[in-house]
């Protein structure tokens, strides 16, 4: 069947190891675009840092952020919000509090105070730099579970090392209310970064894209997915035509999904020419 959506990650997906998007990824977007086929960005990323990507496309573009739990327009109109119960990420902080240099709480906010932390390291390998980006909308809160005060997150993050968040991974893993929330890892081991989001319960990319294809009468047989970590599973998984990126974890990879070219490469725009404009 004739593929109706295209749903991509966007880092080691649609952007290449600059974190750029090439000229051919552009093209081949925008092309499928005006045929009508509709295009979703799909990240753990917020929506703030999302749209920044988003605004560099010729194109209409609807995004999934935070893993799976909003989905908004570019201008920011919320279609679709599954927060995370405030008193569940309370329960998580407790649980996780010698992790906490790496913790932090996202909030579906316009401007300030979208993402607190206990104490920031500006000048942190990890921390810093994505910090650094987005000053104006980070907060000190101590303790941090004092900024749960009534309004649920979108999620609690933490951000750092592989093998520290890993730490955290298993922690979590290992809780008795376990089942109340889901956690989304995304690992890049050559450079040995890591961060991982627990959400609501259920929330995913593939929950929020099936969610989203349904709401626009696209079956998930037409729907293309592009992805290269292991946040990107589920959305593969739903997708009638799952792609892994040249550059995917092995995990994904031993999984006998399509496969494409490198993000620097401009794999995305080898799996739309190769999957999509050709059909038409």
């Amino acid at each position: 069947m004739a593929i109706r959506l295209i749903a991509m990650d966007i880092d080691g997906t649609l952007l290449d190891s600059k974190s750029q998007i090439s000229a051919q990824n552009a093209t081949a977007i925008a092309e499928a675009a005006s045929r009508g086929i509709e295009i979703v960005i799909v990240t753990g990323r917020r929506f703030n840092s999302a749209r920044l990507i988003a605004n560099d496309l010729p194109c209409e573009v609807e995004l999934i952020v935070s893993n799976g739990a909003l989905v908004k327009s570019k201008s920011g109109k919320t279609h679709l919000r599954s927060l995370l119960p405030a008193d569940v990420a309370r329960r998580v902080l407790d649980a996780t509090e010698q992790f906490r240099p790496m913790s932090g709480v996202i909030f579906d906010r316009d401007a300030e105070h979208q993402v607190i932390f206990e104490r920031v390291d500006w000048d942190g390998p990890f921390v810093g730099p994505y910090l650094r980006r987005h000053r104006s909308q980070v907060s000190e809160v101590m303790p941090l579970a004092n900024c749960l005060n009534g309004e649920d997150p979108v999620e609690v993050m933490f951000i750092g090392e592989c093998e520290p968040v890993r730490a955290a991974h298993d922690r979590l893993g290992s809780l008795a209310f376990r089942s109340d929330f889901t956690i989304a890892l995304t690992e890049y081991p050559r450079t040995g970064f890591s961060f991982m989001d627990v959400l609501g319960r259920g929330v995913t990319k593939g929950s929020a894209l099936a969610e989203w294809a349904q709401r626009r009468g696209i079956p998930r047989e037409n729907v293309m997915a592009i992805g290269d970590n292991w946040n990107d599973r589920e959305m593969l998984e739903y997708a009638g035509l799952p792609v892994v990126m040249g550059n995917s974890i092995a995990e994904l990879k031993s999984l006998g999904w399509a496969t494409t070219l490198s993000n620097d490469e401009s794999g995305v725009a080898e799996a739309i020419r190769r999957y999509v404009l050709r059909n038409d």
